[in-house]
């Protein structure tokens, strides 16, 4: 193959994750990167278009791929104004989901997280339940939605409400085999292989729940 990714947040730790395997997997040649900073990584597949995300809709004329990969998403420490927040977690991938389907792109796989509800009393699993009803309604040919449990991995930044998560999860056996296992953590690792595998087999699930997000990674290793 000879296909061109985009990705959305690919100086982020499942983004950069993903950047990794696609550099390493020979159906992709181009991987077109929109972000406000660099990745720091040179390779003659990357191409990059250093952006306001905000303004994403603006970039229609390069915005062009055979598959989008969006990575985007904050948290409250990071960004306690609401507004902002959903200008990021709902804003972004809903534009980047119009460009899919304003060029014609088959292919739009975004992270959203469990406990997704348009209709959720809580501001965070309710801003990305409306952005996961939005991103359906463009109706592109190849759309699914993966929705994490605790993403693990290397953060620059520290997150308190996730280290007692993990410390939870430690002394609690049933994360791995009871009926809890839904909750077990996943690696950004893991996430970007499903992705990755999403975009390249016929899968008839469209929202892809933590387990399933395990059991495709699992597949490969």
């Amino acid at each position: 193959m000879n296909k061109t990714a985009i990705i959305l947040g690919a100086t982020g730790l499942t983004g950069n994750s993903l950047l990794l395997q696609l550099l390493e997997d020979d159906r992709y040649s181009r991987i077109v990167l929109f972000s406000r900073k660099s990745t720091g990584i040179q390779h003659p597949k990357i191409h990059e278009y250093f952006i306001d995300l905000f303004q994403l809709s603006n970039y229609k004329s390069v915005f062009k791929a055979d598959d989008v990969f969006c990575c985007i998403g904050t948290t409250k420490a990071k960004t306690p104004n609401k507004d902002t927040y959903k200008a990021i977690d709902y804003g972004i991938p809903v534009s980047a989901a119009e460009l899919c389907k304003k060029n014609n792109i088959p292919t739009f796989i975004v992270i959203s997280s469990m406990g997704s509800n348009e209709k959720s009393k809580l501001f965070y699993n309710r801003t990305k339940g409306l952005m996961e009803q939005k991103v359906l309604k463009f109706d592109i040919k190849k759309t699914h939605i993966l929705q994490p449990s605790l993403i693990e991995g290397n953060r620059k930044e520290k997150r308190f409400g996730e280290w007692i998560f993990k410390q939870l999860s430690k002394a609690m056996p049933l994360l791995k085999v009871g009926p809890l296992k839904k909750y077990q953590p996943v690696s950004e690792n893991k996430i970007a292989k499903a992705m990755v595998y999403l975009a390249n087999a016929e899968h008839k699930e469209i929202r892809i729940d933590n387990l399933t997000i395990h059991e495709i990674a699992n597949s490969y290793d």
